[in-house]
């Protein structure tokens, strides 16, 4: 078997968190297996996934060794996205949790079986079990199809953003100030952590443990990349570079939809921003100290190549004019709070597991990336 060079030059590719929009992620891979070559070759041999881009990340890492087919298999999954194979939408499954929450709320001192979450995702771990051939990662590994996969993931006991990763053995864990590389045997516990969106979600535990999404608390979502060797990454944002809008008067309280669509992006969006900015000028601060400085100097940093892809549309626009493909259970809880409403589209963005929606953001993806196909394939060298 053919172990890769742990000199060679490496090609991250960073997946973000987002719930339902990581269906964006595989528009923009379908673009890069479209524009490569050589297209059983994985032009990334180092993924990390947070989130739903953790899914995505492992995905491709069980097929590595055929990236074309990776991607293929991945779109057909979130082509034929429904919500029920996600978490439960059916009106007793819906129920079933809003009355639990209610019982809580009014008699907490007699319930003694508090709930977890507002949505049951146990349907998405049977589908993790049943279409994830976790052994893959271990063979594309072995083959020297891939370095290293990373699933990030916060726990809520120490409060470290933990990244699990799978790697060559030239891979070596790392301690940053609540930031841990780990080395594990990656797994559906693993991407159920990393996707388990605070309050929505339930938490997984891992060995000792209890951890939720990975996005939380997540100080530098690049530096998982870095610390397994990148030299160039290839980030994928789940909203628009700039999501700012205008400043305007507003009489009403904003909606409870709104307050949570509010916090879900305050979590996926702004770290990425923050650290993308901070690559960028660590990058312009080494290129003003010349080469043979760096190395006598022994600096221990290294400039890091960087192409962002980001949605060109606001997203949560996109799953205002699609809401009305979810389950009926589900428009019910979300109109209670406001979240059907089209100027509050943010909360549904992340949790509209529906194939119009899904479908939509990966013509997206294809259509943003294809766009800027020379830049695409000069950076990743197709």
């Amino acid at each position: 078997m053919n172990q890769p060079s742990a000199k060679a030059p490496k090609t991250a590719l960073v997946l973000t968190g987002g719930g339902a929009r990581a269906a964006y992620q595989v528009g923009v891979l379908l673009a890069v297996a479209k524009l490569s070559q050589h297209r059983r070759q994985n032009p990334f041999p180092i993924l990390c996934g947070t989130s739903a881009g953790a899914i995505n990340a492992a995905s491709i890492a069980c097929l590595a060794d055929n990236f074309s087919k990776a991607v293929a298999v991945l779109a057909n999954f979130w082509r034929n996205m429904h919500a029920s194979q996600i978490y439960r939408s059916d009106p007793l499954g819906i129920t079933k949790s809003g009355a639990h929450w209610i019982s809580m709320l009014t008699l907490g001192w007699l319930i003694r079986s508090r709930p977890r979450s507002l949505l049951d995702n146990s349907p998405l771990r049977e589908v993790l079990s049943k279409h994830f051939d976790f052994g893959g990662i271990a063979r594309s590994i072995d083959n020297g199809a891939l370095h290293a996969l990373s699933i990030s993931a916060s726990g809520y006991e120490s409060g470290d953003n933990i990244n699990f990763f799978q790697g060559h053995a030239s891979a070596e864990p790392w301690h940053r100030v609540q930031r841990i590389g780990i080395r594990s045997t990656i797994g559906v516990d693993h991407l159920l952590a990393s996707s388990a969106i605070p309050f929505i979600f339930p938490a997984t535990k891992i060995h000792r443990e209890f951890f939720g999404d990975g996005s939380m608390r997540q100080l530098a979502p690049i530096s998982p990349a870095i610390h397994l060797g990148a030299e160039r990454v290839l980030i994928v944002g789940a909203g628009r570079k700039n999501e700012h809008q205008e400043r305007r008067r507003v009489d009403n309280h904003p909606s409870l939809a709104q307050i949570a669509g509010h916090a879900l992006s305050s979590i996926f969006l702004d770290s990425l921003a923050v650290d993308i900015e901070r690559m960028q000028r660590i990058n312009r601060t080494l290129a003003a100290i010349p080469p043979e400085l760096r190395t006598n100097g022994d600096i221990p940093l290294r400039p890091i190549k960087a192409l962002i892809i980001s949605p060109s549309e606001r997203l949560e626009r996109l799953a205002a004019e699609n809401a009305h493909t979810l389950p009926w259970a589900m428009r019910m809880m979300l109109g209670g709070i406001g979240g059907m409403n089209r100027r509050n589209g943010t909360l549904t963005s992340y949790l509209l597991f529906e194939k119009p929606y899904t479908q939509a953001l990966i013509d997206l993806g294809y259509a943003d990336t294809m766009a800027r196909s020379t830049e695409v394939g000069d950076f990743l060298e197709l």
